[in-house]
């Protein structure tokens, strides 16, 4: 009897294998190369907004061997300032290599989020991240243009928090090549940094 217990329990294990092997894991295959995909195809495009100086800036900055850029709020909870804690991680890491690359963090709030919060906000950190700000219609479509969705969840009081999709989009010369997530580990971000510098 145990036998033939043992029989069907291998008989359902090798099913379940089979059928993960080859019917879910080319489908789950699939829909991570379509999401790829579906980031890689964001082109980015021209702007002119305010730097955390006050100074004008466009899509000339965002060239260069490797950038990334953050879109995030300087109220944000969680994600934004982990992700950014990271991003410092990182940059003391390559600095001790010899290696820079340039940081932008654009907010999605800009009602909130005038030049001189943004630089006093990104001043908690200890490497250079260059803050963007500017007209909501003109960093709107910037955000849309790379792929990044925000919006506005208000509570009862009035007061609004900003859900958004939160990816550090990594450019070549202003193009796309790759993105790292707050929920990679430092190691696995630096390799694919370190591979593209």
């Amino acid at each position: 009897l145990s036998t033939m217990k043992l029989k069907t329990s291998i008989t359902i294990i090798s099913g379940c294998l089979f059928l993960f092997l080859f019917i879910m894991l080319p489908i789950f295959l699939s829909v991570q190369n379509q999401k790829e995909d579906y980031v890689a195809s964001f082109k980015g495009s021209d702007f002119n907004l305010t730097d955390m100086n006050n100074k004008s800036i466009n899509q000339d900055s965002f060239q260069g061997n490797l950038t990334a850029i953050f879109f995030g709020f300087t109220h944000c909870p969680d994600i934004c300032p982990m992700t950014l804690s990271k991003i410092d991680l990182i940059l003391n890491r390559l600095k001790k290599e010899n290696e820079t690359f340039k940081v932008f963090f654009i907010s999605v709030d800009p009602d909130r989020d005038t030049p001189d919060v943004v630089k006093d906000y990104l001043s908690n950190f200890e490497n250079k991240i260059i803050g963007i700000t500017g007209e909501p219609e003109k960093i709107f479509l910037l955000s849309q243009s790379w792929g990044i969705m925000s919006q506005k969840i208000f509570s009862e009081n009035g007061e609004y928090n900003i859900d958004h999709s939160s990816p550090v989009i990594l450019l070549k010369n202003g193009k796309f090549v790759d993105r790292i997530s707050h929920r990679d580990d430092i190691k696995k971000s630096l390799k694919k940094i370190r591979k593209l510098l």
